[in-house]
Order: C-alpha cells, then sequence, then structure tokens
C-alpha cells in the first residue's frame, strides 16, 4: 500500500508505518537518506524545531543526484528506524527545488556538507542554472536551515553563505557549533557495521 501510494502521489506521510491520508504539509523538514538514521539527525531536528518554533519532521526520497533509486524492501528498513513518534514524507524529489514545489514556505534543515552541495554550480551544470534553482526556493517562500559538519579534514564546519552563494544570503539560517555539533555520520556507522560483520566472520 504505502509503496504504491509513493508511486502514485508526490509525497505521502508516513506516521508509525501508516499512510497518514490527511496530512497537512509541514512547514520545517530534514531530508535525508537515513542510512542509518543517527543522534546527528534527531538532534539537528530537535535543535532546528526550537530555533524555528514549529515541528520538524523528516523527508525521505526515493530518488538521489548522487545515488540509484531505493528499492521497496530498502524504503521499509529504513522507515522502521523512526519508530511511533516521529513523521516522515516519502517523496521522489532529488533536489531542493523538487522539494520546494512540493513544500512551498517551508525550511528545510541539513548539513553543512549537503549545504555545499546545494551552492556548487556543478550539481546544475553551471551556475547560472544554480542561481535559478536558488531564485525558484525564494519566490516559493523556503528557507535552508543548515547546520555544521566535521569535513574531511576532521575540521568542524560552520555554514558561511555569504562567501559560498553571493546573493541569496537570505536563503539561509546558519545554526552556529554552540548551537549544534554532533561528529557522527551515517557513512561512520556504516563503515564500523562493516568492519563489525568482518571481524564477526573471523
Amino acid at each position: 500500500m504505502l509503496w504504491d501510494a509513493v508511486q502514485a502521489q508526490r509525497a505521502v506521510c508516513v506516521v508509525a508505518g501508516t499512510v497518514a491520508r490527511t496530512a497537512l504539509k509541514p512547514q520545517a523538514l530534514l531530508p535525508g537518506s537515513f542510512n542509518p538514521l543517527h543522534e546527528g539527525h534527531t538532534r539537528l531536528a530537535a535543535v532546528a524545531a526550537v530555533r524555528l518554533g514549529m515541528p520538524v519532521h523528516f523527508e525521505l526520497s526515493l530518488t538521489n543526484v548522487d545515488k540509484p533509486e531505493m528499492p521497496q524492501v530498502e524504503l521499509q528498513r529504513r522507515l522502521h528506524q523512526f519508530g511511533s513518534t516521529n513523521t516522515v514524507w516519502v517523496t521522489r524529489s532529488a533536489t531542493f527545488a523538487e522539494k520546494a514545489v512540493l513544500f512551498p514556505g517551508s525550511a528545510f534543515i541539513l548539513g553543512w556538507d549537503t549545504a555545499v552541495r546545494v551552492a556548487d554550480p556543478r550539481y546544475y551544470g553551471g551556475a547560472s542554472a544554480r542561481d535559478e534553482a536558488l531564485q525558484q526556493l525564494r519566490e516559493l517562500g523556503c528557507r535552508l536551515v543548515v547546520g555544521g559538519r566535521v569535513d574531511t579534514t576532521g575540521q568542524f564546519r560552520v555554514w558561511d553563505c555569504a562567501e559560498a552563494v553571493a546573493g541569496f544570503a537570505d536563503l539561509f539560517l546558519t545554526l552556529t557549533e554552540a548551537d549544534f555539533r554532533v561528529d557522527l555520520s551515517s557513512s561512520q556507522l556504516r563503515c564500523r557495521a562493516s568492519e563489525s560483520d568482518g571481524e564477526s566472520a573471523l
């Protein structure tokens, strides 16, 4: 039922593993692949909820600009992580421009590394197309709330929108290190799980 609904609709609200047919569109969303869901996600959502003064829902897209489409069994596995206390919107929106069309007026919460990709012209085919996409977010009344992350060199990075995307500083709300810091990532957890599985097989 859920899989068919996701295929037929552009956004499906899931609460405790069940499709909520009458759910109102959220005003704040934390998109991610959640492979796996971890404290960094939940803490960032909680901090953003306080900062924005509104509940933060999660968004899980079946499509991603960097990865193949998620199969049905994997969707079920990732949704199961959220239990009964979180609301998850399942979409097929790979980009923030697509998410903005689905959720106009919403704030999207993301990490520094994702914000870097949002600002990178290579993901759009050039700076002009990047600016058009960001302008679309602006016209749809959306904002991007950016939490800090540790980069590949081990340095904790806080978003500086003025340097990265000149002319679009109004789209971004930066969370400082004092607001939020969790030095954990899904890729680290997957690596640890893989190492653990390898040791168990010895």
